[in-house]
């Protein structure tokens, strides 16, 4: 899990480190292209899959969620201080906890209202609207974190229905090409040297998704996520260091409070579980 936070990380400073010389959608396709190469292999399993309609137009809105999403992150990570963006992105459970109360049936009960309570706190303690400029590139993230979030309680949803790995793949596929037209319609001429830091980014973002699921396979939740939050830790170190940017206490505080909101929420969750009664171990028909 450590790995998985610091290759995270290492993405969010390539993309940092190539500014705003490429269009968002350019260089998220480029990105999502690369890192396709990876499941190639699966594509002949994909063809021959056969689910319902309802799975496929799944597949579809998730797709088209995650193009959003991942254009105004593009879009972000060129123009907010890392740490920022760090702690916005935090901000992703949380939204996900209320999507999955509102469309999935899962109960919002007091407590989890208090989490959500609190970790919009955090974010305000982030954003300090009122007294410093929102950017742009602030809205962006906001809008990249809801549309992620959106994306992965359809990803819930469907592995109701498909394994993780055919959908981690038919993610890739369909995010390269929902941004295959906007990447043409705004490009402009790429180096090589933008090519192989693309690259690098694929590759960083492959380990660090392959790492969190071997830490997920090796442990629970409640061991591995305390671990994700040092990314924020990492993400103002990068932007101190290597970007200049100046260390501003408010976000290291509003990243802690969101922090805290997520891990109030884990502790319940699992103390709930373990109160659960057992379940039926009887064969199903």
């Amino acid at each position: 899990m450590l790995l998985s936070g610091l290759a995270f990380v290492g993405v969010n400073g390539v993309v940092k480190s190539l500014g705003t010389d490429l269009p968002a959608a350019q260089s998220a396709f480029i990105r999502f292209a690369f890192g396709l190469v990876f499941f190639l292999p699966v594509l002949p399993r994909l063809l021959r899959s056969d689910y319902p309609p309802r799975v496929w137009w799944l597949f579809g809105w998730r797709g088209a969620l995650h193009v959003t999403a991942v254009i105004f992150w593009f879009y972000a990570m060129a123009r907010v201080p890392v740490a920022e963006m760090s702690a916005i992105g935090f901000l992703n459970p949380i939204i996900v906890l209320v999507i999955a109360g509102l469309w999935l049936g899962e109960r919002l009960t007091a407590q989890r209202l208090s989490v959500v309570a609190l970790a919009l706190l955090g974010a305000l303690v982030v954003l300090r609207p009122g007294f410093r400029e929102i950017t742009p590139g602030h809205l962006a993230q906001i809008a990249a974190t809801l549309a992620f979030a959106a994306s992965y309680t359809l990803a819930k949803r469907l592995s109701l229905y498909a394994p993780a790995g055919l959908i981690v793949a038919v993610l890739s596929f369909t995010v390269t090409l929902g941004l295959l037209p906007l990447a043409l319609w705004s490009w402009v001429p790429v180096s090589l040297a933008q090519l192989f830091w693309l690259g690098v980014v694929g590759a960083l973002a492959t380990v660090a998704h392959y790492a969190m699921a071997r830490a997920f396979a090796a442990t629970r939740l409640a061991v591995t996520q305390p671990i994700v939050f040092l990314q924020i830790v990492w993400a103002a170190a990068l932007g101190s260091l290597v970007f200049n940017e100046p260390l501003d206490p408010w976000v290291i505080a509003g990243g802690g409070i969101i922090i805290a909101a997520i891990s109030l929420n884990m502790i319940a969750e699992a103390r709930r579980r373990r109160q659960a009664p057992p379940a039926d171990l009887g064969v199903a028909p």
